[in-house]
Parts: C-alpha cells; sequence; structure tokens
C-alpha cells in the first residue's frame, strides 16, 4: 500500500493544511483526502505543486509499505 506522509511534511515546514491549499491551488476537501490516505489517485501536477510550496521530493510524501 501507499502511506501519504502530507501529515509529517507539514509538521516539519511548520505549515497548515489551509496555508498549503491557497499555495497550492487545491481545496481544503481534496487535500484532506489526500492527507488521510482515501485518495486513490493524484495527479503528477498536483504533486509537483505540492513538492515545489513544501521543498520537498515525492518520495518525502508518499511512501510505500508492504500490506501487514
Amino acid at each position: 500500500m501507499i502511506r501519504v506522509n502530507l501529515d509529517v511534511m507539514l509538521a516539519k515546514r511548520k505549515m497548515r493544511l489551509s496555508e498549503l491549499s491557497e499555495k497550492v491551488g487545491i481545496t481544503m476537501a481534496n487535500l484532506s483526502i489526500l492527507k488521510t490516505g482515501k485518495a486513490k489517485a493524484i495527479r503528477f501536477s498536483t504533486l509537483d505543486a505540492i513538492c515545489r510550496v513544501l521543498e520537498c521530493q515525492p518520495g518525502d510524501i508518499l511512501e510505500y509499505v508492504e500490506d501487514e
């Protein structure tokens, strides 16, 4: 499964989800779905925008973990 570590990166950058939403141009609802791991997919353009704002790599946000 793919684990989404968006909350970890937000904490490291001391940024709130609402601030990321404004800077990336994505609704709070969609970012919340992504943050909670309920998203089925993510556009590369969205991932690019998030990484640009958080100054991180995609691997800092998305992590593959074996099913337990």
